[in-house]
């Protein structure tokens, strides 16, 4: 059997938060800066809930993004859709409420589907290596969703650590296989 055109070796990671300006998109560009860097095969993309489609980054939130290593040029908004959601080898959400969202429009994505928080403790918790191991330890491991608060329209500091958080939780989940 051919794989599709599109088909890749490489894992696809969706970052999803709200209006697709501040977190995800720092989640995205960061994720292809520590891939570049540690040599990890990936496509990383993003979406908003309430995605303001076609709107650049946030400018608060493309400094912290360049101040940690990546690179907001070119970025445009985009909305989540079911077709975005279910293309995504692993998607990785701000809050469990973007979780919520995205496996309501895309219910077959449930064991795809984290916080990025979440992600990063259960493999902490569990060592696990791909999404499916990962899906797994979710039954056995008990870790707290932890929400990465919206920094928009706050002050710089909620941005900063809004990104610290999200490139601390980023390396342990880049490591993993998508099967």
């Amino acid at each position: 059997m051919s794989r599709p055109e599109h088909y890749s070796d490489r894992m696809r990671v969706l970052f999803v938060c709200t209006g697709n300006i501040c977190r995800s998109p720092t989640a995205e560009r960061l994720a292809v800066a520590f891939a570049e860097e540690g040599g990890f095969e990936l496509t990383s993309s993003s979406a908003g809930t309430q995605g303001l489609s076609g709107h650049a980054m946030d400018p608060t939130a493309a400094l912290v993004l360049t101040q940690l290593g990546g690179d907001p040029d070119g970025f445009a908004a985009r909305r989540l859709t079911p077709t975005i959601a279910a293309d995504a080898d692993l998607v990785l959400t701000m809050t469990a409420a973007h979780r919520d969202a995205v496996l309501a429009l895309a219910p077959r994505q449930m064991r795809r589907t984290f916080t990025l928080l979440e992600a990063a403790g259960l493999i902490t918790a569990s060592g696990a290596q791909s999404v499916t191991s990962l899906a797994d330890a979710r039954a056995v491991h008990h870790v707290d969703t932890l929400d990465i608060g919206d920094p928009y329209r706050r002050e710089a500091s909620e941005y900063e650590l809004a990104g610290e958080m999200i490139a601390d939780a980023l390396p342990a989940v880049l490591r993993l296989s998508p099967e």
